[in-house]
């Protein structure tokens, strides 16, 4: 990646010395205070969400995730005090609990992408959009670069996984036609990011159909349709400005980047296969993206999806049972640490469940929230995602959905707003306030320096998403 991609994280590095020791101080007095709560008090009891504020605040601090997902299953486990067989029964359901299925979902479609990539098919994609939109004028080939990431970021279900395959390819096309750096960055970000909310087996994505018990057709049809529309529709009036004000700030690409990188030409043979095996996948995603619509298939379903995308595409790319198993290896040993971070978190759960606090909460303000009106209970948990989970947007849904989730039920909260809720609440600081991993990710593929550009653009998309989905609240509820 370019040098101008590690540059934003050279001072948070500075402060890690000091905020580490002292966010594990915090959780050592916490699981002290939960040992204590343990033994001094009996379930039914509001301590139980100890755990759970442990869990959001640690990970605020910037501690690895899996780190901190054992610390606040500890924590639970000490305000709960199970009997062995007890502790037995948590930890063997939550093998299979629809939380650890997530996680597996996650390593599944790590192995997929990787197949993607040693198969041609991602490439091949990426290529085939552009030739549509070649010598058709600025803002067709804008919006083919657009479609050229949401499509990859869709199929692979990872945002820079994605954007570092494209990147590549897009940018010289785009320094060609006279794009600057910044608005390059801007059409990767808005197209990636509608991708990855269109996702269907991202597991962020996954976690909201199972959170709030619906289909992928109703979650597309509230949630990730409208954000990806209106991410379409602001891109004509956001990049054009950003193209003119970097333009007048000579944020042009060098005369050497202009120049595609070359590769070693395929054989026909070889070209053969990665066409064969890209209309294979895309065939084969189509088919089990409409099946799953139709059938209303749970969110297990890509447990079987995923394995028949990587055997489809790997068998008609030639692939050797071998090679094909190395990839698919690679791919899932980069995100087995989320398979435990998720098998623990549905632990957490678990041992939780054992306390019934939320029964406490209910009884203490049930009788008031009934009340309540729906949507500013809605609006109030959507607008959480500004204050979510660093790294781990599943993880964020899922919690959010235990912790307000039987409140939620008890106003009336449908599938339909839930899947508004959680969307936004997991998706809405990759547009804002602040930069984010995303930003920056975007503006290192594209060569790009200049952050408040791709600060300016994810505001441009964050103003008018917060209105649109407070009026789809407002219609739904």
């Amino acid at each position: 990646m370019p040098r101008t991609a590690a540059a934003p994280d050279a001072a948070p590095a500075r402060s890690r010395p000091l905020r580490r020791p002292l966010a594990l101080g915090a959780a050592v007095l916490a699981l002290v205070l939960s040992l204590v709560a343990g033994l001094t008090t009996n379930a039914p009891t509001v301590w139980g969400l100890l755990p759970i504020a442990l869990y959001a605040v640690l990970a605020l601090t910037g501690l690895d995730l899996v780190l901190v997902t054992g610390i606040a299953l500890v924590s639970a486990v000490l305000v709960a005090l199970p009997t062995p067989g007890q502790a037995g029964d948590v930890l063997g359901t939550s093998v299979t609990d629809p939380v650890t299925v997530i996680g597996l979902i996650i390593v599944l479609g790590s192995a997929a992408g990787e197949v993607l990539l040693l198969t041609g098919v991602a490439d091949t994609l990426v290529r085939a959009i552009m030739r549509t939109a070649d010598g058709r004028g600025t803002t067709v080939l804008m919006y083919g670069m657009m479609a050229a990431c949401m499509v990859l970021v869709a199929g692979l279900g990872t945002l820079a996984g994605a954007l570092a395959i494209a990147a590549p390819l897009l940018v010289p096309v785009a320094a060609r036609a006279g794009f600057t750096r910044s608005a390059t960055a801007a059409t990767m970000f808005l197209g990636g990011c509608a991708g990855l909310a269109l996702a269907p087996f991202a597991g962020s994505n996954i976690a909201i159909m199972n959170t709030a018990d619906t289909g992928y057709l109703t979650y597309v049809a509230v949630g990730a349709g409208p954000l990806a529309v209106l991410s379409l529709l602001l891109a004509a009036v956001v990049v054009p400005w950003v193209q003119r004000r970097s333009a007048a700030q000579g944020d042009h690409y060098r005369p050497e980047e202009v120049t595609e990188e070359r590769q070693a030409e395929p054989t026909p043979h070889e070209a053969a296969r990665t066409r064969r095996a890209t209309w294979t996948f895309v065939a084969a995603l189509a088919a089990t993206v409409c099946y799953a619509t139709a059938t209303k298939a749970d969110t297990t379903f890509p447990l079987i999806a995923l394995p028949l995308l990587i055997v489809v595409t790997a068998a008609a790319a030639g692939l050797s049972p071998k090679r094909a198993a190395a990839a698919v290896l690679t791919g899932a040993r980069r995100m087995l640490p989320m398979l435990l971070l998720f098998w623990m978190l549905a632990a957490l759960f678990g041992f939780i469940d054992l306390l019934h606090p939320y029964d406490v909460v209910l009884d203490r303000f049930g009788p008031g929230l009934r009340d309540m009106s729906p949507v500013p209970f809605a609006l109030a948990v959507a607008a959480l995602g500004w204050v979510g989970v660093p790294g781990a947007t599943a993880a964020q849904v899922i919690l959010i959905g235990e912790v307000f989730g039987p409140l939620g039920d008890q106003l009336g909260i449908t599938p339909a707003a839930w899947v508004v809720i959680l969307l936004w609440a997991s998706k809405a600081d990759t547009y804002g306030p602040l930069p984010n991993a995303n930003m920056v990710g975007a503006m290192g593929m594209a060569r790009a320096t200049r952050l408040p550009y791709l600060l300016g653009t994810g505001w441009a998309l964050l103003v008018p998403a917060c209105a649109l989905y407070a009026v789809l609240l407002i219609l739904i509820l």
